[in-house]
């Protein structure tokens, strides 16, 4: 058994390392490419380790996690989404979170697992593509500094803004899509980073 556990956590360890490259690529799925990205290079790394961290203590605590839990970290702040069993499992997330070094916020809109639907999972999956394109059309918006997540049409918009106005805008942009209940926008201001490009 002991064996079983120690080659789990090394596949673990080399996959987490194998997560850095060129962007921002972490269990949301391609991130902000580090050409535009305009946190300073050293944030990003630190942001990249404590995104590393927080996956492998979730999965040290559940291996489930390793899947159906999502951690995303800007500027210190960190976002997680994902689906649990029960409502205790949400709060032991929200603590080893915030017990991750360096974390600054922790905003978990992790949801309580339901029986599947196949007709809502579609329309969200149709949610979350509508808006994706909208922004990449949209000339005024960084289309790639920003990572979308629907839930029951409900729109989970997490990334940096080069200012209010382009903020605005990716609001604006998921609010006009049809059936979207709410947008819950977790966006950073350039201005508001600790430490930026210069």
């Amino acid at each position: 058994m002991r064996n079983k556990n120690f080659i789990f956590y090394l596949i673990l360890l080399v996959f987490l390392n194998s997560c850095s490259g060129t962007s921002s690529r972490g269990l949301f799925g391609t991130g902000v490419s580090i050409a535009i990205d305009p946190r300073s290079f050293g944030t990003q790394i630190d942001d990249s380790i404590m995104e590393k961290n927080l996956i492998a203590k979730l999965t040290m605590e559940k291996k489930k996690y390793f899947l159906s839990v999502k951690a995303k970290v800007l500027d210190g702040r960190i976002f997680i989404t994902g689906k649990v069993d029960n409502p205790e499992e949400k709060l032991k997330i929200t603590k080893i979170a915030w017990e991750t070094s360096g974390a600054r916020s922790v905003r978990n809109d992790i949801k309580i697992k339901e029986k599947f639907n196949f007709k809502k999972s579609a329309k969200d999956a149709l949610i979350t593509s509508q808006l994706r394109t909208a922004l990449i059309v949209n000339k005024n918006i960084k289309s790639g500094n920003y990572q979308i997540d629907t839930y029951k049409k409900n729109i989970y918009i997490y990334g940096i803004a080069r200012n209010k106005v382009e903020l605005k805008l990716v609001v604006d942009e998921a609010k006009s899509i049809l059936d979207v209940n709410n947008v819950i926008a977790s966006i950073l201001l350039v201005e508001d980073l600790r430490i930026q490009k210069n």
